[in-house]
């Protein structure tokens, strides 16, 4: 039987092979990590262990080290990739509220939290502190009581410090019912003949005096309490010891004494302990027998020590003046105990605040909970109307105005999506508009280009005659029109015409127009030099071809080369010019515009041309444009420019006129189509 697995099933990867994957994962990982994130990982590693060791009751080396460097590792690996990623993070605006209101509400409220909770800490232990201290008080208070009773009820002149006196005292049955009384709440209590009248030996002199507090000699310490009056004293001690300590607040948790004194010039710096300003040598600990911490009664019932300081007079072995010492006492107890302790003190109505302050902090929570679901909301509202825009800006970019905005509201978010709606709207209409635009501008461009085949492409060549012309259209097409056509050997036809109106209707007509010229110059049927008939039959062509509102001026002219003659018709034309030396002429036999009136008749004008005559014909583009004044160029500076530059050639004089007239305007913008044609005729071979 062959070995294999079933055909159509996939072999299911052994250990040994998600092991290998598993660890080829890691290494991955651990290689894209940095130095600062791999010092991380491994000090989060060793706390970990740390943190399982005392778990399992033992003490680490050096944990609290490792702690430290695990906090400041991941502190500042979280800055690092805090700054890192802060582009990507605050990208998007609900990541930037949400940052916001982190350092609006959240980070306020958890300073404020952790500042709470640290002062409630502080309270604690000081509170701790306060009961411990306050119970020690009040015993020594209550032995000084007792030191006065005894000594309220002693026979006149009975000095209790005197040698045998105290054992004498100890004996008297009332003495001894008191001590046995009080030994219940003070164990080791006993008639001092030592510690009391030492320290009221400060007060020799007094009639009467009192003392009450604690006496420490060497590492022993006693609450003492004596009472002097009228030269009899009695003294009561009882030595801090750990029963006595099991009496102290039972009810609050383990309790010691540090037994301390002051630092001397004999002892060494490892022997000096220094907290704040308080230096002292610990002598030894005395503690309470058989008193533990009470259980945690909740998850924030955290443990708290107080620390107080006990004042205690210090006896010199050597007989010295006394001096005084500080003691330090531990209280280890938790919250909850303090809370019952503090709240039961004043009586029931301690019940009744922690009611009302469950109750409110209830209401401040729901409180919370409602601001944060209004602000979310108010998030949700702000974002969604950015996501639309953002969406609706990605198909503007994309081409696409007819894109609109979702507008849930009335806002000012909502009156922003109405503009950006009426904005895409608008662009729409103007994407239209240029697009049409540019097919009529594409239009009026192969317009141009078929107008351009209408001029002469060439000029006609004749002996003794140099031709020129120029044409500017003020739009992508003009109304102006010029012709040069030979009608003979000798003959040579020249027209210029400028038809009413601009742009492409203006051009429609001079195309019309220029088919009529030509028309008419092929059919013939009169003599060629016959001007006024050609410019009749041009007249009654447009008339009967075009609106009423249309019309055109022409100049029509024929030179005869062989006889030097010129014979033209001026239909409404601007009157051409015809320069011979100093002398200007005018050439203004015509009759009216041509296109406007049925039946119109045109008379012919002849005139003998000099040798190197120059003639110039122009449209009223030349002649209008006006400078800052309003003043326009005219005829007469058109005259002045052409007598200044006669002797110049024909293209060159017809550049110059072009220039002196656009020079005189100074408009970026061109008013009229500027037509120019320069012809010097009789020119005498060289």
């Amino acid at each position: 039987m062959m070995g294999g697995n079933p055909p159509g099933r996939t072999a299911r990867p052994s250990r040994h092979d998600m092991s290998a994957a598993l660890s080829g994962r890691i290494r991955h990982l651990w290689r894209r990590l940095s130095n600062l994130d791999r010092a991380a990982a491994i000090l989060a590693l060793l706390c970990g262990l740390v943190w399982l060791g005392k778990l399992a009751g033992k003490q680490p080396p050096l944990a609290g080290l490792i702690q430290l460097l695990f906090f400041l590792a991941a502190g500042a690996t979280a800055v690092f990739h805090l700054i890192q990623g802060r582009g990507r993070l605050l990208w998007s605006l609900r990541n930037r509220l949400v940052v916001a209101y982190l350092f609006i509400a959240v980070v306020p409220v958890l300073l404020l939290g952790t500042m709470g909770w640290l002062s409630a800490r502080i309270v604690y232990k000081q509170f701790a502190a306060h009961l411990l201290q306050n119970d020690l008080q009040s015993r020594v208070e209550r032995l000084r009581g007792l030191a006065g009773e005894i000594l309220a009820s002693l026979p006149a002149q009975r000095e209790v410090a005197a040698p045998g006196a105290a054992g004498e005292l100890a004996g008297s049955p009332a003495v001894q019912a008191v001590l046995t009384f009080a030994r219940a709440e003070f164990p080791g209590l006993a008639l001092d003949t030592a510690l009391g009248p030492k320290v009221l030996s400060r007060n020799a002199g007094q009639r009467a005096a009192r003392f009450a507090g604690l006496v420490q000699s060497g590492a022993e310490v006693w609450l003492v309490g004596a009472e002097a009056k009228g030269g009899r004293t009695v003294s009561l001690s009882v030595p801090l010891t750990a029963e006595l300590l099991d009496t102290l607040i039972p009810d609050i948790g383990p309790v010691q004494v540090s037994i301390t004194r002051p630092p001397t010039d004999r002892d060494s710096p490892n022997m000096v302990t220094s907290l704040g300003d308080l230096n002292f040598v610990s002598l030894k600990q005395i503690r309470a027998r058989g008193r533990s911490a009470a259980p945690r009664a909740h998850w924030l019932d955290f443990e708290v020590t107080g620390i107080p300081k006990f004042r205690a007079i210090l006896l010199p072995p050597d007989g010295a003046e006394p001096s005084d010492s500080t003691l330090l006492g531990f209280a280890d107890t938790r919250a909850s105990v303090l809370n019952r302790r503090l709240f039961t003190l004043p009586g029931e109505l301690g019940k009744v605040y922690v009611q009302g302050l469950i109750a409110l902090g209830i209401i401040f929570l729901v409180l919370e909970v409602a601001a944060l679901r209004i602000g979310v909301k108010l998030t949700q509202t702000i974002t969604r109307a950015v996501d639309d825009l953002y969406g609706a800006t990605q198909h503007v970019q994309t081409g696409d105005f007819s894109h609109r905005v979702r507008v849930q509201s009335r806002d000012q978010l909502g009156v922003l999506g109405d503009s950006f709606n009426t904005m895409t709207s608008s662009i729409n209409a103007l994407v239209a508009e240029q697009r049409q635009r540019q097919r009529l501008e594409n239009e009026l461009s192969i317009a141009r280009e078929v107008q351009s085949q209408l001029f002469p492409q060439k000029l006609p060549e004749m002996p003794g005659v140099q031709l020129a012309a120029l044409c500017r259209a003020a739009r992508m097409v003009s109304g102006d029109y010029y012709d040069f056509v030979q009608v003979g050997s000798n003959l040579l036809g020249m027209a210029i015409a400028d038809i009413s109106g601009k742009g492409i209707s203006a051009a429609l007509l001079m195309a019309s127009l220029q088919a009529a010229f030509r028309s008419q110059l092929v059919l013939g049927g009169t003599p060629a030099t016959n001007t006024a008939e050609l410019v009749s039959r041009l007249n009654r062509h447009l008339f009967l071809n075009t609106s009423d509102d249309r019309y055109a001026t022409l100049f029509y002219a024929v030179y005869d080369a062989a006889t030097h003659t010129l014979h033209y018709t001026n239909a409404g034309h601007l009157p051409p010019f015809l320069v011979s030396g100093e002398q200007v002429r005018k050439l203004e036999e015509g009759g009216m515009v041509v296109g406007l009136f049925d039946e119109c008749a045109y008379e012919q004008g002849s005139i003998r041309v000099e040798p190197g005559s120059l003639l110039v014909a122009y449209s009223d583009g030349m002649t209008e444009p006006e400078n800052v004044y309003g003043e326009q160029f005219g005829a007469k500076r058109l005259v002045e420019e052409v007598l200044r530059y006669r002797s110049a050639a024909p293209q060159g004089l017809a550049e110059r006129l072009l220039a002196a007239a656009e020079e005189w305007g100074q408009s970026p913008e061109q008013a009229d189509d500027m037509t120019v044609v320069v012809a010097r005729l009789g020119v005498r071979n060289p």
